[in-house]
Formats: C-alpha cells, sequence, structure tokens
C-alpha cells in the first residue's frame, strides 16, 4: 500500500516540476513583449474583425446539439462494429434500437425546423 503511494506521489512531482520547468522555458525563450503589436492576437495575419468574447446567434445551437449527436453515433458505431463479429444478432438489434431512437430524433427535430435555416 505504502510503495503505491509513494509510486503515485513520485509521478505527481514529477509531472509538476516537469509543468513549471516548462512554463519557466516559455516565459525566458519568449522574451519581454515590449511592443503593442506583439499583444495583440492574430488570426490567420490579419487583425481580428470581431471581439473573442462575442455570442453567437442562437440559431447555430440547436445545430451543434444535433452534430454532437450524430457524432455519439459514429462513437458507438466503431466499437459495435468489433463487437458484431462475436456477439451476432444480439449486437445487430441493438444497433437497430439505438439507431431507431436516434432517427426519432431526426424525426422530431425535423418537424421543429430545426433544420431550417432562416
Amino acid at each position: 500500500m505504502l510503495s503505491a503511494f509513494l509510486a503515485g506521489l513520485t509521478v505527481t512531482a514529477a509531472a509538476t516540476l516537469a509543468t513549471a520547468a516548462c512554463v519557466v522555458l516559455a516565459r525566458r525563450a519568449a522574451g519581454a513583449m515590449s511592443t503593442a503589436p506583439q499583444r495583440v492576437p492574430v488570426l490567420g495575419g490579419s487583425q481580428p474583425e470581431t471581439h473573442a468574447w462575442s455570442r453567437f446567434h442562437v440559431r447555430y445551437y440547436p445545430m451543434t446539439l444535433l452534430f454532437i449527436a450524430f457524432e455519439m453515433e459514429m462513437m458507438f458505431m466503431y466499437p459495435w462494429a468489433v463487437v458484431y463479429v462475436e456477439e451476432g444478432l444480439k449486437a445487430l438489434v441493438e444497433m437497430g434500437m439505438f439507431l431507431a431512437i436516434l432517427s426519432v430524433g431526426v424525426v422530431y427535430a425535423w418537424r421543429e425546423g430545426a433544420f431550417r435555416w432562416q
């Protein structure tokens, strides 16, 4: 028990020291930012038109949520393809139910007008 604690403590200390060393080296390598243009954020070589904390229109959020939902679907389908080889019909039925639930969500979003862009 004590050896496991010491191992964890050693790893934590090493990570803390490595992080501190990286911060110190980065600050020394960067030097002092003495001129104003060096402190301005640059976006692709040109001055940014809007502030970084500007708000997005609310119409982007439903699209974002739908995108995340379907990305999660793909995240589950890749490991499912591996399990399908071993499980067979049971895994196929489970994935069919999963996709059916997502399809109900798509139909609902479609009826609510989430895919209309105005």
